[in-house]
């Protein structure tokens, strides 16, 4: 028998921003926080939507039909509820919420992603520095609410990689912990809530601060996580047995990736350990798809930064004086890159 070749992954794949729109829609318009208080109908939804009534109910059918919802009955008396993954996680009332990214992918980066033809032709970024000449940063940190917006991402995006952090790395040895790029804090947040007896401190511009001890407070740990601020590049940092870096050294250029990475090498005390988190590409870049999407989005964002291979982070460790260096799985597409001097 011949083979007959499919085109049903072409077509899925070329066609999945269809769903993935669907999904962003609903998280936006807080479909699953409604939710959460127990199955709504149709009408109920788009009442609290503020929905035309036209696509109601294909789009829940169709979150129904991608397992993002279960449904009781059919149509207008049909009732819709969460699954026990968007209760979990696309609820903004859960401690667990990551729909920060989905609301920011809705309402920032779809638009950004449309460019992509644009960014493979010139190399250079396809977000607000087009429109405003200021880079995503000056953007970000110039407007408090896309600030917090931002932030919010990069918790949902983050919490599951720096959790799995916290439980897989063996934290006993260390007693002080510093995180450039802190942002929220989380990643410290994390270390600290496993590992009682350690002191972080999160690192990250002063516009960010205020932020992070909000975090910091609503969780607790204000006698064992701490604040500092400052540009990362330029101010000189706490030293600590632990250097961790969440999701930074992807934003950067080769350049200031190997200037980080010997920031981290003067930053630690004797004995000490730099740990980069990231959607880690594998050595052979075949099999890590979010992690290569996420290097295409930092040409988007960015224009000369990128993910990176765990192969990539050892050749720049060693230069910089480290010893040796190890990859961690953590969860999903995320890893932890290690360095020891």
């Amino acid at each position: 028998m011949l083979f007959q070749p499919n085109p049903k992954h072409i077509l899925e794949t070329g066609l999945c921003f269809w769903q993935s729109r669907a999904l962003l829609v609903a998280v936006q318009h807080g479909v699953f926080t409604h939710l959460a208080a127990g199955p709504l109908t149709g009408e109920q939804i788009r009442a609290a939507a503020g929905w035309h009534p036209r696509g109601v109910h294909d789009l829940l059918d169709g979150l129904v039909a991608m397992g993002f919802l279960e449904r009781e009955g059919s149509g207008a008396e049909a009732h819709y509820a969460n699954t026990s993954e968007t209760a979990a996680f696309l609820d903004r009332g859960s401690p667990q919420y990551l729909g920060g990214v989905l609301e920011m992918a809705g309402s920032r980066l779809f638009r950004f992603w449309a460019d992509l033809d644009e960014a493979m032709l010139t190399g250079k970024p396809q977000n607000e520095i087009k429109y405003s000449g200021k880079g995503v940063f000056d953007e970000l940190y110039a407007d408090p609410a896309r600030l917090e917006q931002f932030m919010s991402a990069m918790e949902g995006l983050s919490r599951l990689g720096f959790e799995a952090l916290a439980r897989k790395f063996h934290f006993s040895r260390y007693r002080t912990l510093l995180d450039i790029g802190g942002g929220t804090a989380l990643l410290s947040r994390c270390v600290a809530k496993e590992h009682p007896h350690l002191r972080c401190v999160s690192f990250d511009r002063p516009e960010v601060e205020p932020i992070a001890k909000r975090y910091i407070e609503a969780d607790g740990l204000s006698g064992r996580v701490t604040t500092a601020s400052g540009d990362f590049f330029r101010d000189p940092l706490p030293k600590a047995d632990i250097v961790t870096m969440g999701m930074i050294l992807h934003d950067w250029s080769l350049e200031k990736k190997i200037q980080l990475v010997r920031t981290a090498r003067a930053a630690l005390t004797d004995g000490g350990a730099f740990i980069a988190v990231e959607m880690i590409i594998d050595d052979e870049r075949r099999k890590n798809i979010p992690g290569l999407m996420m290097s295409l989005h930092m040409l988007i964002e960015f224009g000369d930064a990128f993910d990176f291979t765990g192969a990539d982070f050892a050749r720049w460790s060693l230069d910089a004086g480290f010893r040796k260096t190890e990859v961690l799985h953590l969860v999903g597409p995320m890893s932890a890159a290690i360095a020891w001097p």
